[in-house]
C-alpha cells in the first residue's frame, strides 16, 4: 500500500521537472533550443520603439522666466504601435540662427531598459539654463529635434522658452536630459 503513494509522488515529481524548461518544447519557432535561449530569444524579438509610431508631447515647462534661470521640460512619448522597447537616453539637439547643438546625457542617472506596449508612455526631462537675449555666448533656439536611441530620424518642435546659454560657447548649450523612465502609473 506504501509503495503506491511514493510511485505518484515520484512521477508527479518527474512531470514537473520536465515541464519547467521555461519556454516548453522545442516548438513556435525554438527549434529544441533550452529554455533559456528561448526566453532570450523572446526578449530579442521585441524590437526597439520607432519615432513615427510614437506619439510626442513637450511641456507643459517649468520655463526660465530670466537669464541665469534653470528650466524643465518634460517630455512624454506614447506608443501607438506594437509592444517595443527603450533605452538609454533621446538624442536631442536645439537649433537656431544657422546653429545646431547636441543636448548632453546627464551621466548621473542609470538608464533602464523599457518595454512600452500599445498605449503605454514613458518620459525625459530636460534642463537648461536661459541665456541673455542677443547674448554671443547663448544659441538663440527655435526648434527642438527629437530622436529614439539608435535611430537616425527626428521629429522637430518648437522651442519657445527662450535662449539657451552655452558652456564657453552658443554650440556647447548648457542644458542636459534624463533617461528614458515610464510615465504614469
Amino acid at each position: 500500500m506504501r509503495a503506491l503513494p511514493i510511485a505518484v509522488t515520484v512521477l508527479a515529481a518527474a512531470l514537473a521537472l520536465t515541464s519547467c524548461d521555461g519556454g516548453g518544447s522545442g516548438s513556435a519557432g525554438t527549434s529544441g533550443k533550452s529554455g533559456d535561449t528561448a526566453g532570450s530569444a523572446k526578449k530579442a524579438a521585441v524590437a526597439a520603439c520607432v519615432i513615427g509610431d510614437t506619439g510626442i508631447q513637450v511641456g507643459p515647462a517649468n520655463a526660465a522666466t530670466a537669464a541665469g534661470d534653470t528650466g524643465n521640460i518634460p517630455v512624454t512619448l506614447t506608443n501607438k504601435s506594437a509592444q517595443c522597447t527603450l533605452k538609454g537616453f533621446p538624442g536631442l539637439s536645439v537649433e537656431g540662427g544657422g546653429t545646431s547643438a547636441a543636448v548632453a546625457a546627464d551621466k548621473s542617472a542609470a538608464p533602464e531598459q523599457l518595454t512600452l506596449a500599445k498605449g503605454d508612455t514613458a518620459s525625459f526631462t530636460i534642463t537648461y539654463v536661459r541665456g541673455a537675449e542677443g547674448d554671443a555666448k547663448s544659441l538663440a533656439v527655435k526648434t527642438l529635434k527629437i530622436a529614439l536611441p539608435g535611430a537616425d530620424t527626428a521629429q522637430s518642435f518648437p522651442w519657445s522658452y527662450g535662449p539657451v546659454t552655452g558652456k564657453g560657447s552658443a554650440s556647447s548649450p548648457n542644458a542636459s536630459t534624463t533617461p528614458f523612465q515610464h510615465a504614469g502609473d
